[in-house]
């Protein structure tokens, strides 16, 4: 794809919520691709469809739960190809995990993943994602029923599916996290795992062996109730998307949901826990 690009590269904080609301408002309006940085988000539009305005009614920009600031430039001949090459490395998670985009080669992990690294976050880059990979990769999930919550790309689902987890069903809010994560799952040659798109009223009537949960410390508490009930006695519920110092809420929620914790890891002040019913 080669045009003139308006591009506009945003620093958030905090940056995973900030940046999840500000790519699904982006997506309302022309921008079309977007890339995830260190510091938050960059977004392309065509100039064509470009006006000075274009920002004015993005209401995250002017909340004051989060702290965003921009610059924004011409690009011509975006080459985008090489744009997600400049900004996407292949990851590696305890040598064991290998996620890494079309263009990069494989490698002999056991887990090697391919992931479309556009318009969903949880590419394997964030510490959250990381850590879920982490509890996964040391978690026997062979044929137990699995749910990935907040999918994102389906990263996790699909390593899921690789350990031997079925059936899985992967459900995200976000119309391009459902779109990303059915064609992740296709990529990555899965037959097990049913994508839909929507909220935890989804589970109504659902049960589960395992449930994986990454998205943010507000959703969960207010999910939590649902995540339990569609939980089966002895299942596992791992839980991420928040920082070291939510673990006392997301504790309390948890024990008082009948919930015994088990293990947590931790990675630049982010964690991922695990509680077993």
């Amino acid at each position: 794809m080669s045009n003139i690009y308006i591009g506009y590269h945003f620093t958030i904080e905090p940056k995973e919520l900030g940046s999840e609301i500000l790519l699904a408002e982006l997506g309302e309006k022309a921008f079309e691709s977007f890339i995830e940085t260190e510091t938050g988000l960059s977004a392309y539009v065509q100039k064509d469809l470009w006006t000075e305005d274009i920002l004015e009614d993005i209401f995250v920009l002017g909340s004051d739960e989060f702290k965003i600031s921009y610059t924004f430039e011409e690009i011509d001949q975006v080459n985008w190809n090489e744009e997600w090459e400049k900004n996407f490395e292949a990851i590696d998670v305890d040598g064991k995990c290998h996620v890494r985009a079309p263009f990069h080669a494989k490698t002999n992990a056991e887990f090697d993943i391919v992931i479309e690294p556009k318009m969903s976050f949880g590419t394997g880059h964030h510490e959250t994602t990381h850590m879920m990979i982490q509890h996964l990769l040391e978690t026997d999930v062979a044929g137990k029923k699995t749910l990935d919550m907040g999918c994102g790309t389906a990263i996790l689902a699909i390593l899921a599916e690789m350990k031997g987890a079925q059936p899985i069903d992967a459900i995200d809010i976000d119309n391009w996290c459902y779109l990303n994560s059915i064609e992740n799952a296709e990529r990555n040659g899965c037959k097990n795992i049913s994508v839909y798109e929507g909220d935890a009223d989804l589970l109504a009537g659902k049960t589960y062996d395992i449930i994986i949960a990454n998205i943010n410390r507000n959703i969960l508490l207010n999910d939590m109730k649902q995540y339990v009930d569609c939980l089966n006695t002895g299942g596992t519920l791992f839980l991420s998307g928040f920082y070291t110092e939510d673990i006392p809420v997301i504790d309390a929620s948890c024990t008082e949901n009948g919930l015994t914790y088990v293990k947590k890891f931790e990675r630049n002040n982010w964690v991922a826990l695990k509680y077993n019913k």
